[in-house]
């Protein structure tokens, strides 16, 4: 498990149009956010991007990098990258399941085609979305076992403004007994 206010994996992975990405050299004003995404197969993924995508000049604004990645190759990622249609998004790809795993990520079994006709990777990622200081330590982590109910982009560009604002800590970083 991830703890806040402590290291993160590390993350290299290369992107589609942007070079290598490596969370270690990021140098934000603020923070890092990394969104996994399930994959080209998943529409809700699609749609959940089109709105980081929107939202990523007031994201880097508030002096925040973004990266959106997941375990599919190059080919699936471009498939993803052109359906969102936003150039200056980061589409990271080819991210290893074990990885996936480090950071805390459910891996699911592909079933098949999904709604949107795709077929599904053998194995694949399930979402999450995190917020990385530029000291590479976590700041905020959502993990799901299933594509619904992620984060709000907008509802979190407004908690990152007001962390910032405020000074607001990293919270669940208590580690001791219970």
């Amino acid at each position: 498990m991830l703890i806040p206010r402590q290291p993160v994996p590390a993350l290299q992975v290369q992107t589609l149009d942007h070079g290598a990405y490596d969370l270690a050299t990021e140098a934000p004003a603020h923070f890092s956010l990394v969104v996994f995404y399930r994959g080209l197969h998943c529409p809700i993924c699609a749609k959940y991007l089109l709105e980081l995508g929107r939202l990523l000049p007031d994201f880097e604004k508030t002096g925040v990098s973004v990266l959106a990645l997941s375990t599919d190759g190059d080919e699936r990622t471009r498939a993803m990258a052109s359906k969102i249609q936003a150039p200056k998004l980061r589409f990271g790809h080819s991210l290893s399941l074990a990885s996936a795993r480090e950071w805390g990520l459910y891996t699911s079994a592909g079933r098949g085609a999904s709604s949107l006709g795709i077929d599904e990777p053998p194995l694949f990622a399930e979402p999450g979305v995190f917020l990385v200081r530029p000291d590479g330590s976590l700041f905020y982590a959502a993990v799901q076992t299933m594509p619904f109910a992620r984060p709000h982009f907008d509802e979190l560009l407004a908690a990152v403004r007001f962390a910032i604002d405020k000074s607001y800590p990293a919270r669940g970083e208590y580690i001791g007994a219970v």
